[in-house]
């Protein structure tokens, strides 16, 4: 099992309304690995990231054909919980979206959510989700504190270790660093860097040199379409297309 891919989408379509913004993706996700997603805006990355957890569900008049598998199991199985399966699938938005609550409870949330009640579980878990998303020292004597006196840097890595905290298989990563000036951005690289030990990541990204920087395995999405998937160094220095080559030379998006 170790060797078997952690995700795996099958020709798959998706639908907002009439309109197709996903055609015939089929692409393995490997454990353990971080794999990028580029291309221009508009193209469908983040749409197929959503996929991945099921948000796009949140959507009236969405609707999806094809498979995805988590672990060989279908994700889009009318027996899934999909609560459950949002908490093995984590997701970090563009935005730091932390709530108005303390730093402890941003971090617990997910927990008690799950029923956890236990003060000295939560407490264990959200010092390690702190931990692991690097920002433990940084906050460990305001952890009553409100999130929101947070930089923005500090509140993407919060809402990092709230994913986290739920101890989930995946982490999707949607453009996280964005909003973030070039030092908290390299925070977030360095922490990505780390976390694939324990984690399989997916990251939409505008930008390629963060891609190169952080992924293991590169997608390139055009108009819908999955164009070229490669390990991340041959792609942007090999690629086995044209329309690859010319997006990643800065010919067009």
């Amino acid at each position: 099992m170790e060797n078997a891919p952690k995700l795996t989408a099958r020709q798959l379509n998706f639908y907002y309304g009439k309109f197709k913004a996903l055609e015939e993706i089929s692409i393995t996700i490997n454990r353990n690995q971080v794999t990028a997603l580029i291309g221009p805006s508009g193209c469908g990355k983040s749409t197929f990231l959503r996929c991945l957890n099921r948000m796009n569900d949140l959507i009236p008049g969405t609707r999806v054909e094809g498979d995805i598998r988590l672990d060989g199991e279908d994700i889009y199985d009318s027996n899934i919980d999909v609560v459950s399966l949002r908490r093995r699938v984590g997701m970090v938005f563009q935005k730091p979206n932390p709530f108005p609550k303390t730093i402890f409870e941003n971090v617990a949330y997910g927990l008690r959510v799950n029923g956890i009640k236990d003060k000295k579980i939560l407490k264990d878990r959200v010092e390690k989700a702190l931990k692991q998303s690097a920002l433990w020292d940084e906050v460990k004597n305001r952890i009553n504190e409100s999130a929101l006196g947070l930089s923005g840097g500090q509140q993407q890595r919060l809402c990092i270790a709230r994913a986290l905290a739920v101890e989930p298989d995946v982490l999707l990563m949607d453009e996280p660093a964005s909003a973030l000036d070039p030092i908290a951005t390299q925070k977030i690289e360095d922490l990505i860097h780390e976390l694939k030990n324990n984690f399989t990541i997916i990251i939409v990204t505008h930008s390629m040199q963060q891609a190169a920087r952080v992924s293991d395995i590169t997608a390139f999405f055009y108009m819908g379409k999955l164009i070229e998937t490669g390990d991340t160094e041959t792609l942007f220095t090999r690629p086995a297309l044209k329309q690859t080559e010319d997006y990643i030379t800065g010919r067009f998006g």
